[in-house]
């Protein structure tokens, strides 16, 4: 299955707008965004899972990284509510679920082989920092090694931000809306740039908070074939 899969191009789906396709547990629904691979795939989406609903414990062997959007995320490791970002390195295991329902932004198979660095943050207790290059843009780092970088964005009404994406950029509207070339996106929007461009956004009249991944497309062949081969 290929959704999206031309890394070259800059992509924006609107999220909100899809609709939810069952997986093979019942309970769990999704929203692709890219996916290369059949259920076992390079893949950035949007899961539901309806109060009661888990997985089958597994083992992440390409890793894991996801965002909280609603609802509490539950695995042995412990409750994540709404604004928790968690990294699950290559060959980590869990069994997730959710008592009372949640959804989530998920990333799978874009991990270094080599990794083997656990995340585990609640966002809304970090404090952020003023943009040393933008006015009215604060920052909150979540993730940074040799490979990419992955922060939240405060924009203010209005403010806006050039992001060199030289390694490519995936942003994923949390709260409020920005505008980038013709396109406005609002909550749960998400935009991919291909690597050597960049992103102008301009946040709406109510501010934006963004979550951004930068760098990682570099290595997208590399992570297909460890998806073919696995």
């Amino acid at each position: 299955m290929k959704i999206a899969a031309d890394f070259s191009k800059r992509v924006v789906v609107h999220s909100e707008s899809l609709p939810w396709v069952a997986s093979p547990m019942a309970g769990v629904d999704r929203r692709a965004l890219d996916r290369v691979g059949d259920e076992v795939a390079r893949a950035t989406t949007i899961v539901r899972y309806a109060p009661g609903s888990e997985f089958s414990p597994h083992v992440h062997t390409g890793g894991e990284e996801f965002v909280v959007l609603e609802g509490v995320f539950q695995d042995e490791h412990g409750d994540f509510a709404a604004g928790s970002y968690i990294r699950n390195p290559p060959q980590s295991k869990h069994k997730p679920g959710s008592e009372n329902g949640c959804v989530i932004f998920v990333k799978l198979w874009q991990f270094q082989p080599d990794d083997r660095t656990h995340v585990r943050l609640q966002t809304d207790l970090m404090q952020s920092t003023a943009h040393p290059s933008f006015k009215n843009v604060a920052v909150t780092p979540l993730y940074k090694d040799d490979f990419e970088d992955v922060s939240l964005l405060d924009f203010k009404p209005n403010a806006c931000m050039v992001i060199s994406a030289k390694g490519g950029a995936e942003l994923l509207v949390l709260e409020g809306s920005f505008d980038e070339q013709a396109d406005t996106l609002v909550k749960n929007s998400w935009l991919r740039v291909p690597i050597n461009s960049s992103v102008n956004v301009k946040a709406g009249s109510n501010g934006a908070k963004v979550w951004l991944k930068t760098g990682h497309l570099t290595d997208v062949e590399n992570q297909i074939s460890r998806v073919q081969n696995a």
